[in-house]
């Protein structure tokens, strides 16, 4: 997931910023979000935490490996334009809940 936030940072440069956290190096923001997972990605606009409705249940983080670099671009530039329009929760262009995979 690291190497798909570098690849794509040029590219969402001006509407977004990649940070790399050790979360070792937050307790506190590890317990308000519950992050303990390995790979965990949050948005967070102006200090205030955007909520991304997924279809998995879990709408304050993306906590598995995005590999599609378009699919990461599409839910940031979502993100983006859901936040600058003063909404806290924003709904994702892909279902990513498990009742459509066979």
């Amino acid at each position: 997931m690291d190497e798909v936030l570098w690849q794509i940072s040029e590219q969402v440069q001006n509407f977004a910023v990649v940070y790399l956290v050790d979360i070792s190096q937050v307790p506190d923001f590890n317990t308000m979000y519950e992050l303990y997972d390995p790979c965990t990605v949050m948005f967070l606009f102006r200090n205030k935490h955007i909520m991304v409705d997924l279809g998995t249940g879990n709408n304050n983080k993306i906590n598995w490996a995005l590999t599609n670099h378009q699919e990461l671009i599409d839910i940031i530039e979502t993100v983006d334009r859901g936040a600058r329009k003063g909404r806290g929760l924003v709904v994702s262009p892909k279902d990513y809940s498990t009742k459509y995979r066979y």
